[in-house]
């Protein structure tokens, strides 16, 4: 075997985490997180979310993007952030988890890093067991939380999410702000 072919199996052989990682970082309150570049979209300032009945707690609503009708996600909870009102400086992450692109409410988008493995750790170094991340990075300045969004909704809700979305129009999009907008059978 050539060394060229061995240098090419050597290479082919080592973990994906041995690359640099881009990760968006963003934040809720003052604490950090990231998302894998790969799953993000892009990150917009928050527009205007149109209630979505009866959707699990953790749905704020839809919004129209494009033509494309997208669950707002409000993961302060889950993340045990206190939950607070949106504000206008907000930016919502549109973001692909396993089964749906969802839109995640987030304070701030703060970019794009490269990580490097040295400052990657794995989540059951943190802490075994631990729900919701994949890693911390550790840099000079604090640890940033590497959120998993395989895991960000659970199968009841992806399933409620799936309900609700199908009964309002037929999973078209809804232009909120009038009382035509209200269902029939909602309660007062």
């Amino acid at each position: 075997m050539s060394a060229a072919e061995n240098e090419g199996r050597m290479m082919a052989a080592q973990p994906v985490e041995a690359a640099e990682r881009p990760l968006v970082v963003f934040s809720l309150d003052d604490q950090r997180y990231a998302l894998a570049l790969a799953r993000v979209q892009r990150s917009i300032r928050v527009i205007a979310i149109t209630p979505l009945p009866a959707a699990p707690a953790i749905v704020l609503g839809i919004i129209d993007l494009g033509g494309v009708v997208i669950p707002v996600i409000n993961i302060r909870g889950r993340f045990n952030r206190p939950r607070r009102d949106v504000h206008l400086s907000d930016h919502l992450i549109i973001a692909t988890t396993g089964k749906r692109t969802v839109a995640l409410l987030v304070d701030e988008t703060k970019g794009v890093i490269e990580v490097s493995p040295e400052s990657y750790a794995p989540a059951g170094e943190i802490l075994p067991r631990i729900e919701l991340v994949d890693g911390a990075i550790k840099l000079e300045d604090g640890l940033i939380l590497i959120h998993d969004l395989e895991r960000l909704l659970s199968l009841e809700e992806e399933t409620a999410i799936d309900r609700a979305l199908s009964a309002t129009a037929g999973g078209e999009p809804r232009v909120s702000g009038g009382r035509d907008d209200e269902p029939e059978n909602a309660a007062p």
